[in-house]
């Protein structure tokens, strides 16, 4: 038996960051003993029946087991999101925090809860030849711009920074830079060094240095994502966190990488710094968020320990954040927390003697302007005022009330389905033999009105999206025609009046808002089509029981899948030539001769800039809508035509057979059990 040394500090080190950790986290706690309820009762549905049910259960637990919500970090560069995510790890020097990582690498931490038999591990995927030329080759999306606008000048100079860029890659990498792209390395551990080598900025190399060498960022300029698999103390479930690269980069790389890892995410956190918190100049991140519902937002405004008096400039900086919000139509109600990274990093330390003098005054600053604060500064309330457990707190409730609902309420209603089955073949089972036989539809009869009903639904629901997702394409064709129109009739207009010289701006604002209504309409449309095919589905399927297994309507009630989320459309956030303010893009106008040079260069161009964004939500976004709709449609009837099946099993077996069955509990045990069990589960299912 281990004993503890008590006398040993270290025991109470980890026991205090322990309880620190957990602070914030009782909502997953919550949610935990759910899900172990949860899979407590598929476990129930396991030894009640056959093997055919044993798998069913055994894959909805595995489902249970492996759910893992995702948060993903954006902001500022220079905001202390990478400190801020060590101390959500509660690693407070893990991940490189005092380098400038340059990559469009996306960091995916993802954190288990503690188990003896757990062990840590890394993997990098690298880009293939094709991608890492698409985000190299032409200088991003600024090199795109430019090369589309005739910006010749800047397009050169971007050109350059490439090449140099594309040089120093391979001077890294020497003769293995073409042979890694593409490939993956693992791990069975990880460090900070392992990490910094494959996602900092890497250290430029004289002639005297080894090539070879595994130096900082040796690997970063190629690598894609990096993925760490790490326990974390007192987290109760399974969590993943995206650290993204900042996304205000000279070319633009990151900009689609942070959109996709968004996109993932059902949660977003925007981390800012106290000093800037959010102004007209983060336009880019502005964007990025406000095509995210307000409620999966949270703003995490660090770095408040650099402020000389936080307690009457948190006021004030919540009252910009809200204006610039406001002004800029971003999300308003989104939530808005304050902390400080370095002072989570130093309480799980606790090293709170270490911390810089003017840090120690903006924390007693707070202190004096919180009630519950102590007349001393200690870890467990730098902790509370870092931030940190107000922050896990936010995470925690819209993964309960959001993801961790719809996978309980998805699982559940599957499980409830299973039990019904199990419930309704032991009602057959009971049943005299000469009243099992004489239904109104024989064997085959029922087996072939299954088959026709699902294959015919399935096509129902199909066409029924091939019709929502041409409409969709046709209104977002129709929103881009028409914004063409507006923009050139504007452009051509301030020539009327002022000529080439004078400074004129259109805002793409409109575009994006008529194009989020056109994803809300098809957000609605869609759930409402998957809705009523599961209805319509669920009532013949249960005429057919009735008919083939003489079960009254009552006697099986079928728990209805609810429609998948419609992902946000954070696409919208793309940066366009609109947006844009810079001086290629002025030198644009000097570059045409009369008003139809303009108007006919200007609609080519903003044509180009906008049909990828429709293309994404046309081609990537509706497609998946539609092809997840249909995947959760076929797993309810395929999951529908098991239960047939072993219905049909028991409405066809010997008395021997019957006996197997029930032999692992009495009659009474067995109902009480199936009772309790679809009590439990109907609980889940209609939550």
């Amino acid at each position: 038996m281990n004993v503890l040394n008590l006398s040993d500090p270290r025991v109470f080190q980890d026991a205090e960051q322990a309880d620190m950790l957990g602070g914030g986290l009782e909502k997953l706690c919550t949610f935990a003993e759910s899900a172990a309820a949860l899979r407590t009762a598929l476990e129930t549905l396991v030894s009640l029946g056959d093997e055919n049910t044993e798998r069913r259960a055994e894959r909805m637990m595995r489902q249970l087991e492996t759910f893992e919500p995702s948060v993903t970090m954006i902001g500022q560069i220079k905001s202390g999101k990478t400190s801020l995510v060590n101390a959500l790890i509660g690693a407070p020097d893990l991940l490189p925090a005092d380098v400038n990582p340059w990559t469009s690498v996306v960091t995916s931490l993802h954190l288990h809860p503690e188990d003896p038999g757990f062990e840590n591990s890394a993997s990098f995927r690298f880009f293939d030849e094709d991608e890492w030329d698409r985000l190299i080759s032409g200088g991003g999306r600024i090199g795109e711009l430019a090369s589309r606008a005739g910006a010749d000048e800047e397009l050169e100079k971007i050109k350059e920074q490439v090449a140099a860029m594309r040089e120093k890659s391979r001077v890294r990498l020497g003769r293995r830079f073409e042979v890694m792209l593409g490939q993956q390395r693992d791990y069975g551990y990880f460090d900070k060094e392992l990490i910094e080598r494959y996602v900092c900025l890497g250290e430029d190399l004289d002639e005297t240095e080894d090539a070879a060498a595994d130096t900082q960022g040796r690997f970063a300029d190629i690598t894609k994502s990096a993925d760490i698999n790490m326990q974390r103390a007192g987290l109760p479930m399974r969590l993943c966190l995206r650290d993204t690269p900042g996304v205000n980069d000279t070319f633009m790389m990151r900009e689609q990488i942070t959109i996709r890892a968004i996109r993932d995410s059902r949660i977003c956190v925007v981390v800012l710094s106290a000093h800037q918190a959010l102004s007209s100049t983060d336009m880019a991140l502005i964007r990025l968020i406000s095509n995210v519902k307000s409620r999966d937002v949270i703003i995490f405004v660090n770095r408040i320990d650099e402020l000389s008096d936080p307690a009457s400039q948190i006021p004030q900086i919540t009252q910009s954040i809200s204006e610039t919000l406001k002004k800029h139509k971003g999300p308003a109600e989104a939530e808005v927390i304050f902390g400080s990274a370095l002072w989570a990093s130093y309480a799980l330390q606790t090293h709170l003697e270490a911390l810089p003098t003017s840090s120690i005054r903006a924390l007693q600053n707070l202190m004096q302007a919180d009630a519950e604060a102590p007349s001393g500064v200690d870890a467990a309330t730098t902790w509370r005022l870092s931030g940190v457990p107000a922050l896990q707190d936010a995470i925690a409730e819209r993964i309960v009330q959001g993801s961790g609902a719809a996978t309980l309420q998805r699982i559940g209603s599957s499980a409830k389905n299973l039990a019904a089955g199990l419930a309704a073949a032991d009602r057959i089972g009971a049943m005299d033999a000469s009243l099992r036989t004489t239904t109104a539809l024989t064997s085959a009869e029922a087996h072939e009105l299954m088959d026709q009903l699902c294959a015919r639904h399935k096509a129902a629901l199909a066409s029924e999206f091939d019709a929502l997702l041409a409409a969709f394409a046709e209104r977002m064709e129709r929103v881009q025609d028409s914004f063409l129109e507006r923009a050139t009739a504007s452009l051509v207009e301030h020539l009327d009046l002022y000529g080439a010289q004078g400074a004129w701006s259109y805002d793409p604002a409109g575009l994006r808002v008529l194009l989020s209504a056109s994803h809300k309409v098809l957000a609605r449309k869609s759930q409402s089509a998957f809705e009523q095919a599961t209805k319509a589905a669920a009532a013949e399927i249960t005429d057919i029981y009735g008919r083939a297994f003489s079960l009254a309507a009552g006697d099986f009630g079928i728990a209805l899948p609810r429609a998948p989320q419609v992902p946000d459309p954070v696409s919208l956030g793309r940066t366009i030539a609109l947006d844009l303010t810079g001086g290629w893009w002025k030198r644009w106008w000097m570059q045409r001769r009369g008003h139809k040079a303009y108007a006919s260069s200007f609609y080519d161009l903003i044509k180009s800039e906008t049909t990828p964004v429709i293309a994404d939500l046309r081609d990537d976004l509706a497609q998946t809508v539609r092809d997840n709709a249909c995947a959760r449609f076929d797993a309810f009837l395929k999951e529908q035509l098991a239960v047939f099946a072993s219905l049909d099993r028991m409405q066809q077996a010997s008395p021997e057979e019957l006996s197997k069955y029930v032999a692992k509990h009495t009659p009474r045990d067995r109902r009480v059990l199936l009772e309790e069990t679809l009590a439990t589960l109907e609980e889940y299912a209609t939550s």
